[in-house]
C-alpha cells in the first residue's frame, strides 16, 4: 500500500472514530455534572442513576434501529444520521429551560423545575440514540475498508477515540471546576453574564456545550468520506465500489478481493433468515455475550460515576475530579497498548488476560473499600488498565468481524443492543446499589459478574487475527459441516 493509500485510510478512520470520541465525551462528561445536577434538580439516588443512564436508554434504541438502517442506507449515511442526533442532543442538554437564578433577566426561556429536568432526559436519549447508531456502524465502516493484517488495529482506533473522548471530558471538567473556584454551583438571585452563568453558577451547562464543537465537526467531515465497497457490491453498485476500492488499495489488491467479494455475497441470504443459520450459532453467541459481559464487569458506572466512586474513599471533591482524570488517563494509554498488540499476540490471548486482570482488581477494589482504605484507586486503575487492552477494544474488533458482509449490520447491532442494555441497567443501579449494599458489595458483585466471561472466551472465542473477512466467514461455514 503506498503512502497515499494509507493515508487515505487513516483520515476517513479517523473521521469515522469521532462518533467514537463523542460516545466516550458524552459518557464522561456527566460524571462532571452529577453533584450539580443532583443539588440543583434536588435528585434521589434513584433520579440521579436516571439521568445518568437516559443517554444509555436512548443506545438501546439506536442500536436497534442500526443494524436496518447501515445494511439499508448504507454505512456513511447512518453515520450522518447518528451525527445529527448527537449535535442536537450536545444543545439541548446546555439549553433545557432555566429554573434557577435571576428568572426576571433570564439567559434563556424559563419553567418550573419538573418541565426542564424531562426536556433534559429527553435530549440526552436523543444523543443516545446517535451514540448507540455509531456504536454499531463505526467498527463495521472500518473494518470494511481495511486490510486483513491491519484490521484489529484500524477497529481498535474506534476505542482508542471512546477512551480519548472520556480523558478529554474528565479533564474538561476538571478545568471548569477549578476555574469557578468555591463559586462552582452557587445560583445568584442577582443579575450575573452570560459566561458566569453557563461556567459557574450553573457550570453544568457549560459541561454539557463543549460537546457541540465536536459534533459538529463530526457532521460535516461526514459529508467527504466514501461508502464502504463491501456494501456497494451487496446493492450491485460494482464499479463505484471498484473505484473506491482501487482509491484504498490499488488496483492489484482490488482486483482480487473484489472477485472474492462478489463470490460470497452471492452466498449470503440477508436478514434474520441468514443470521439464525446453524454455521453462525456460535457467532451470534458471541456477538451477544461477550458485548455483555464486557459492561457487566461494571465499566459503564465506573465511567459516569468516577467522581463519584472516587469521593467515597478520599472525601475529597476536587481531588476526585482529578482521579477521575487519571482514570481516563489510563485508561487511554492501556487502549493504546492494546492498538500496539493486537496483531502480535491476537484478540484471545489479550482478551483472556485482561478479563482475568479485571476480575483481580475488582475484587481487590471491593476488599480496599470493605477496609476503609484510601488507596482504593489503585485496583480502581487496575481494573481500568485491564479492560482498557482487553474488552474495551477487542469485543468490538471480534463482533465486527464474525459475521457476513450482508447481515453485519444487523449481527453487530444485535451485540451492541446487548452491550447497551447492560450498560444501562448497571448504570441505573449504580447510586442504589453503593447506597444498599455499600461500595465494598457492588465491586464484590461486579467480580463476580466477571467470573462467567473467563469461562466463555477460554470455550467459544476463536483466533481471527490475519484473516480475511470472507476467509472467517468460509471457516463457520465449513466447521458447521
Amino acid at each position: 500500500m503506498s503512502t497515499t493509500q494509507s493515508n487515505y485510510l487513516l483520515g476517513i478512520s479517523f473521521v469515522s472514530t469521532i462518533g467514537g470520541f463523542l460516545f466516550g465525551y458524552d459518557t464522561a462528561i456527566i460524571s462532571g455534572c452529577n453533584a450539580f445536577l443532583e443539588q440543583h434538580f434536588e435528585l434521589s439516588a434513584a433520579e440521579l442513576g436516571w439521568v445518568a443512564s437516559s443517554a444509555l436508554l436512548g443506545t438501546i434504541f439506536g442500536c436497534v434501529v442500526a443494524g436496518s438502517i447501515t445494511d439499508w442506507l448504507g454505512r456513511k449515511k447512518a453515520l450522518i444520521l447518528a451525527a445529527l442526533c448527537l449535535t442536537f442532543s450536545a444543545i439541548g442538554s446546555m439549553l433545557p429551560p432555566q429554573f434557577l437564578g435571576d428568572l426576571d433577566h433570564p439567559f434563556w426561556i424559563t419553567s418550573d423545575v419538573g418541565l426542564s429536568f424531562n426536556l433534559l432526559i429527553v435530549v440526552r436519549i436523543i444523543g443516545g440514540i446517535g451514540v448507540g447508531i455509531t456504536s454499531v456502524v463505526a467498527p463495521i465502516y472500518i473494518s470494511e475498508l481495511s486490510l486483513p493484517e491491519k484490521r484489529g488495529r484500524m477497529v481498535s482506533l474506534y476505542q482508542l477515540s471512546i477512551t480519548l473522548g472520556i480523558l478529554l471530558a474528565f479533564l474538561v471538567d476538571w478545568i471548569v471546576l477549578n476555574r469557578a473556584g468555591e463559586a462552582a454551583g452557587t445560583i445568584s438571585s442577582e443579575a450575573s453574564g452570560f459566561w458566569h452563568w453557563l461556567f459557574v453558577e450553573e457550570l453544568w451547562r457549560g459541561m454539557f456545550g463543549t460537546e457541540i464543537p465536536i459534533a459538529l465537526s463530526f457532521l460535516l467531515l461526514l459529508f467527504v468520506v466514501p461508502e464502504t465497497p463491501r456494501w456497494l457490491v451487496t446493492k450491485g453498485r460494482l464499479e463505484e465500489a471498484s473505484a473506491i476500492m482501487v482509491k484504498l488499495h490499488g488496483p492489484d489488491y482490488a482486483r482480487l478481493e473484489m472477485a472474492e467479494i462478489r463470490e460470497m455475497a452471492r452466498q449470503e441470504a440477508g436478514g434474520f433468515r441468514e443470521l439464525l443459520q446453524p454455521f453462525l450459532r456460535i457467532p451470534l453467541l458471541i456477538g451477544v455475550l461477550l458485548p455483555m459481559f464486557s459492561h457487566l464487569s461494571g465499566i459503564a458506572a465506573i465511567m459516569y460515576f468516577a467522581p463519584n466512586i472516587i469521593n467515597e474513599s478520599i472525601k475529597s471533591v476536587e481531588s476526585s475530579f482529578l482521579g477521575a482524570v487519571l482514570v481516563g488517563a489510563v485508561n487511554s494509554a492501556f487502549t493504546f497498548v492494546a492498538i500496539m498488540n493486537i496483531e502480535k499476540f491476537g484478540r484471545r490471548k489479550l482478551l483472556l488476560t485482561g478479563v482475568i486482570g479485571a476480575f483481580i482488581s475488582l475484587a481487590g477494589v471491593g476488599v480496599l473499600f470493605a477496609l476503609g482504605s484510601q488507596y482504593v484507586i489503585i485496583p480502581l486503575l487496575m481494573y481500568v488498565a485491564s479492560f482498557a487492552f482487553s474488552y474495551g477494544p477487542i469485543v468490538w474488533v471480534i463482533i465486527s468481524e464474525i459475521f457476513p458482509t450482508r447481515i453485519r449490520g444487523l449481527a453487530v447491532s444485535l451485540g451492541s443492543f446487548a452491550l447497551m442494555v447492560t450498560g444501562f441497567f448497571i448504570t441505573l443501579t449504580n447510586p442504589i446499589l453503593i447506597e444498599k449494599i455499600m461500595p465494598s458489595g457492588t465491586f464484590f458483585l461486579y467480580a463476580a459478574l466477571t467470573l462467567p466471561a473467563i469461562w466463555f472466551i477460554w470455550k467459544f472465542v476463536p483466533e481471527t487475527r490475519g484473516k480475511t473477512l470472507e476467509q472467517i466467514e468460509r471457516s463457520w461455514r465449513t466447521k458447521s459441516h
